[in-house]
């Protein structure tokens, strides 16, 4: 069944052995990325938990920022327009560059946040469709004594020997609003060695957001029928 879903998320962190934060050899990857004319943030500020590039927002809520802190580089678009190919472009970018200044010769772990939502086809509210589309669930909740307002389901795929990666699947109503399904992918991959590259940091990315859109929206499809009266 065929979803348009709207990703209103992409975070994602590369862990490091922790240092203290310094915000210069940020400053001089920002100065440097000016110079090209076409910078991927506008601003710069030293915060006591690292410095942080951004750019401005004016919805409620949204953000796109750069975090480089004692343990992390964060890398944030909520609400934005950004499509899923460009932020893990620019994750992978920024990284290269940061890492050459700071002496990084290891990320730990990469973790990577996938929001989205969407419209069931067959309810129009999506808290019936996770009580009785999805979880098949009727009168049972009733033992509560009263009706929950926010439904959902929670799955975890470990890793394995065949795929170091693992993803923790949340598929829920939205409390915004009724009509959608709040679906978030959040994956931890393995450590990234800096020497052999990182376009892992940007494969990673591009890896979560295909286990939602492919597999998990598939997944959701097989429980949004019509119910039989």
């Amino acid at each position: 069944m065929h979803y348009a879903p709207r990703t209103i998320a992409l975070i994602t962190e590369v862990f490091h052995p922790p240092t203290h934060p310094d915000p210069a050899p940020v400053q001089r990857v920002h100065n440097q990325l000016f110079q090209t004319g076409n910078p991927p943030y506008q601003g710069f500020v030293v915060t006591p938990q690292g410095a942080v590039l951004s750019n401005p927002v004016t919805r409620p809520g949204a953000a796109s920022m750069a975090a480089f802190l004692s343990d992390r580089f964060q890398f944030r678009e909520e609400f934005s327009s950004m499509t899923v190919e460009d932020f893990a472009m620019r994750a992978r970018l920024v990284s290269e560059l940061v890492a050459a200044q700071t002496g990084v010769q290891v990320f730990t772990m990469q973790q990577v946040i996938v929001r989205t939502l969407l419209n069931p086809r067959h309810f129009r509210d999506s808290r019936t469709f996770l009580k009785q589309g999805l979880l098949g669930l009727e009168g049972e909740t009733g033992d509560f004594g009263r009706e929950p307002q926010l439904f959902g389901l929670r799955m975890v795929f470990p890793a394995h020997e065949t795929s170091p990666q693992s993803y923790s699947l949340r598929i829920e109503s939205y409390h915004a609003d009724t009509r959608d399904v709040y679906i978030e992918n959040q994956a931890t991959f393995p450590p990234i060695l800096v020497a052999r590259g990182l376009d892992t940091i940007e494969s990673n990315i591009l890896d979560a957001y295909r286990f939602l859109v492919e597999r998990a929206l598939r997944f959701v499809s097989r429980f949004d029928a019509k119910l039989e009266t």
